[in-house]
């Protein structure tokens, strides 16, 4: 049976070590005004613009991340806070002040993320570094709708974003095109002892 086609963006899955992703994630201010809409899925980074900033400076302030080679992916969206005004939006809207559940990727954090059907998948991917492909996310599931982009044959370079661990050991996941992958963000920058630093203009 063929994969199913259907993107979802990046999901924490489990550790390297084995043990399930403990469900954490940290509060990230999304401001208004920032004109790009966010999904659950996306990966983001910190913002370089003081006018995204919160205004309280209690949230690191997120913004999408393109995901191409040497690009920071510092965590993905797993969920928002409810809005008051809409209880059943399940995505933040372009220009809307929201509070978005960041889970922040570390070296030893494994996510899930399926490939665009646009490569050849094949036997050599794990242990190969590939890039991360934008899509449209979902206004109705709220699903991001972002892929590994499989069009980019993933290879050696260290600056690629993600460093693929291997198929997803799921049910009906096959070795072909749609394939879901274990990856690790490759350029997360969340190491110990080793944050790159940001400022804002």
């Amino acid at each position: 049976m063929a994969n199913v086609t259907q993107a979802f963006g990046l999901r924490p899955s489990r550790y390297i070590d084995g043990t399930p992703w403990n469900g954490a994630t940290i509060d990230c201010w999304c401001s208004s005004v920032y004109a790009t809409a966010l999904f659950i899925g996306d990966p983001v980074l910190l913002t370089p613009t003081l006018t995204h900033k919160d205004p309280t400076a209690n949230m690191p302030t997120v913004i999408v991340s393109a995901g191409t080679t040497g690009i920071i992916v510092r965590g993905v969206i797993v969920g928002f806070a409810p809005n008051p005004d809409n209880l059943t939006q399940q995505y933040r809207p372009a220009s809307q002040s929201r509070v978005a559940k960041v889970c922040m990727a570390t070296p030893d954090l494994i996510f899930q993320i399926r490939d665009d059907g646009d490569g050849t998948p094949g036997v050599v991917w794990p242990g190969q570094n590939a890039l991360i492909a934008a899509g449209s996310g979902s206004t109705i599931t709220g699903k991001s709708g972002y892929v590994l982009d499989a069009s980019t044959t993933p290879t050696t370079t260290q600056a690629h974003t993600l460093h693929i661990i291997g198929l997803a050991d799921i049910p009906d996941n096959e070795l072909a095109d749609y394939a879901i992958w274990d990856v690790i963000i490759n350029t997360s920058r969340n190491t110990t002892g080793s944050y790159l630093g940001i400022t804002a203009a």
